[in-house]
């Protein structure tokens, strides 16, 4: 079980839920998926860096993983200075189904699909579907996923 994170549209953060003074737990899949997607994993060294630096981010503790190459995160940062097009959204689907493809590899679902829209001009959506190995599936939607990365 997992602490909930969720999405404060006011502040456009995220943060972990609170019950009064206690954290919410999260019995699902939404708390890892957010940190999926929304935790900056190490650019390889062809993608172009958005900032023109040499900073690839990613979590340090990825060098400690218990299987190698295993990474935390998505690439969805390097859409940060993206024109609004069509595959500039193809690319944010591509990095989205990169960060989870970590369910299927550990049988936490039999699939998962990624679509992506501009919702809005200058903001992306995601939508999310992970069907369980039971065949049940989950949709997360996330509105508002370009003015996310722009907030972090």
């Amino acid at each position: 079980m997992d602490a909930q994170i969720a999405f404060d549209y006011l502040l456009n953060i995220f943060d972990l839920s609170l019950f009064g003074s206690d954290l919410v737990a999260d019995s699902g899949l939404e708390t890892a998926v957010v940190i999926s997607l929304f935790t900056d994993r190490r650019a390889d060294t062809e993608d172009v860096l958005p900032d023109g630096t040499d900073d690839r981010r990613g979590w340090w503790a990825d060098a400690y993983a218990d299987d190698a190459g295993d990474r935390i995160g998505s690439k969805l940062w390097l859409l940060s200075r993206e024109k609004q097009t069509r595959a500039t959204a193809r690319k944010a689907e591509a990095y989205a189904e990169e960060s989870l493809q970590w369910l299927i590899d550990d049988g936490i679902a039999r699939s998962v699909e990624v679509a992506a829209e501009w919702t809005a001009m200058g903001v992306l959506g995601l939508a999310v579907t992970i069907v369980r190995p039971d065949g049940t599936p989950l949709t997360f939607k996330f509105s508002n996923v370009w003015e996310a990365m722009h907030a972090v």
